[in-house]
């Protein structure tokens, strides 16, 4: 989990959008897709879906059992889910977070958003960082005419460098989706 979000609930969230499955079946894909932002298979996907579970989000369809196998509880998302699941992808999409893993996360699941409310966070995000990496520059300006040495004010540059390079990226990301060179999700997509 990274500072207060539910990154693997959030993965829950988004799988279950696009199709029914059992824990099991939802861990196989997170493992075979290295959706490593996740940490702590498999107790902490229980644990998510146990409380997705408790907050209705999502709901049992039905018991499977196949073979000697023990039974496999299927889930599937509620329409409070959906709500749920739309608003913290598009805070993770919108919000820059100094833990990264939170943009990999959310572009990892962007595809369950609509593509134009994609788009509406991304160009959200690019905003903000624009406003942040012109607050450093002038923060840096300011020190500088002050008189501080350059050298103590290196790691302000690296994160500046950071920001950039993502907002570059961003940038690169809206063009695509601008043009549709990205197909989108479609339901039952996943294997």
């Amino acid at each position: 989990m990274a500072r207060g979000h539910d990154l693997v609930g959030l993965t829950v969230l988004a799988l279950l959008s696009v199709r029914a499955a059992h824990p099991y079946e939802l861990h196989r894909f997170i493992v075979d897709t290295h959706k490593d932002y996740i940490a702590g298979l498999p107790r902490s996907l229980y644990h998510a879906v146990e409380r997705l579970a408790r907050d209705e989000l999502v709901v049992p369809a039905k018991t499977d059992r196949a073979g000697r196998r023990p039974e496999r509880t299927v889930y599937e998302i509620t329409e409070e889910g959906r709500k749920e699941l739309a608003t913290r992808l598009r805070r993770l999409l919108e919000q820059p977070d100094p833990d990264r893993r939170t943009l990999v996360a959310g572009l990892s699941l962007i595809g369950c958003l609509p593509p134009d409310e994609a788009q509406r966070a991304l160009r959200g995000r690019a905003a903000t960082i624009e406003g942040v990496l012109a607050g450093m520059d002038a923060h840096r300006r300011a020190m500088t005419d002050s008189g501080l040495p350059e050298i103590l004010m290196i790691e302000v540059e690296c994160e500046q460098a950071l920001h950039t390079a993502e907002l570059e990226w961003i940038r690169g990301l809206l063009d695509r989706l601008g043009k549709g060179e990205l197909e989108w999700i479609e339901k039952g997509a996943w294997p």
